[in-house]
């Protein structure tokens, strides 16, 4: 199926084209029609799916230049809100409707001027309220609006933000609410900002054209764990890297903690400034710094192209995280790594997120690779390629799925 079969206007589809972006990705493929038709949505769907496309195309086709504010979308970070005016503008431009960014961080003057412009806005709930309050905006006249990863506003403690600026917005919109789950308080919260909805689900997968080798090494302490990556980092054969964390002050301690082994490395999390994210960004893609350790917040939103390895630091959280996550590397034809230290605690949850995604051969083999408090890692003397036991890379390279973020 191709976008002018879902109903796509043709500027959109040549815009795409231009792009190489011929065919619609699954997600797209179920919810575009519906979009189009008027219908309010629930899609399920995880992050590198390209949920962003299928939101914002059909939003793009229904609305018109020059009616004031006719769309708007929601999302948690500034540096999802940043990729989506990116991933849009193309498209935008060709049905001559302008798009703007909204978030905290920057000064008020060239935001505010922008969003007054603007067909459609794409904002964090922080910044749009603080323009809503200054009466630079009105949601009045908004048809569409979405709530992108809607989960993670929740976890933020962005809904009492989130409700009142839906409560400011007409009655009559469409409400395109994408989410990682679709239960609990999530699913009570789309329940309330849509009316007869249309709910699909894409469950988190692996796309086998894309060229990952998964490792899950297996370790003793969070000592062990650094021992490891400091291998990790210092092989020969790694390029661009993106080190997981769970939480900032883990990130920070860990630059700290790699610097000590004369291993430069830049974190970016939610207590960082927006310059200060932009700064460690622009390093992180120039190649002067060739390690980011990132927050999973953080790291939502960030394309960066060439990532060779991505190490999970920190285990993910739930299937969708590890695919969020991996899924930063092995894109557009190259190969990739993706490593994941798991604590002994931490072995069920890690294997049945390994099974659901058809790892488990790769979660199994890693019964032999154990890294000990005692690890000789660090003391100049050990190759991580010598011993096939602990070099991930060395294992037969499996074709596995994790697909790029549209």
């Amino acid at each position: 199926m191709s976008f002018a079969d879902l109903g796509i206007s043709k500027p959109v589809v040549v815009a795409l084209a231009k792009r190489n972006i011929m065919a619609p990705f699954p997600v797209q493929e179920m919810v575009i029609a519906d979009a189009l038709d008027g219908h309010d949505l629930l899609v399920q769907s995880p992050t590198g799916s390209g949920k962003t496309l299928a939101f914002g195309i059909p939003m793009v086709d229904l609305i018109e230049p020059g009616q004031d504010l006719s769309a708007l979308v929601l999302a948690p970070t500034r540096e999802l809100a940043s990729q989506i005016v990116d991933e849009l503008d193309s498209i935008c431009r060709v049905k001559g409707l302008s798009i703007a960014a909204v978030y905290g961080g920057v000064g008020f003057g060239p935001q505010s001027a922008a969003a007054r412009r603007a067909d459609i806005v794409v904002a964090t709930p922080g910044r749009l309220e603080d323009l809503l309050s200054r009466n630079t905006i009105s949601l009045r006249r908004v048809r569409v609006l979405v709530l992108d990863e809607a989960d993670r506003m929740l976890d933020m403690g962005f809904k009492p933000a989130v409700s009142r600026i839906v409560a400011q917005t007409a009655p009559d919109r469409q409400t395109l609410f994408f989410s990682a789950t679709l239960e609990g308080a999530t699913g009570k919260l789309a329940a309330a900002y849509t009316h007869d909805a249309r709910r699909h689900t894409q469950e988190p997968t692996v796309d086998a054209e894309a060229d990952i080798e998964h490792s899950f090494v297996h370790v003793d302490s969070q000592s062990a764990k650094l021992d490891h990556l400091t291998e990790q980092l210092r092989d020969a054969e790694r390029g661009r890297t993106l080190v997981f964390v769970r939480t900032k002050r883990g990130a920070d301690r860990l630059v700290k903690r790699l610097r000590s082994n004369n291993l430069e490395a830049v974190a970016m999390h939610g207590d960082k400034t927006q310059s200060q994210r932009e700064r460690a960004l622009a390093r992180f893609e120039r190649g002067d710094i060739d390690t980011l350790i990132a927050t999973d917040v953080a790291a939502r939103g960030i394309d960066v192209a060439d990532v060779t390895h991505v190490i999970n630091f920190d285990a993910p959280g739930d299937q969708d995280a590890y695919v969020h996550r991996i899924g930063r590397t092995g894109r557009a034809g190259n190969r990739g790594a993706g490593i994941s230290f798991v604590l002994s605690d931490q072995v069920g949850e890690m294997r049945r997120i390994a099974r659901d995604l058809g790892l488990s051969r790769e979660f199994d083999q890693a019964g032999g690779v154990r890294v000990a408090e005692a690890s000789t890692a660090g003391n100049g003397n050990h190759n991580p390629s010598s011993n096939s036991s602990s070099a991930p890379k060395r294992r037969r390279r499996r074709r596995s799925r994790s697909k790029a973020a549209a």
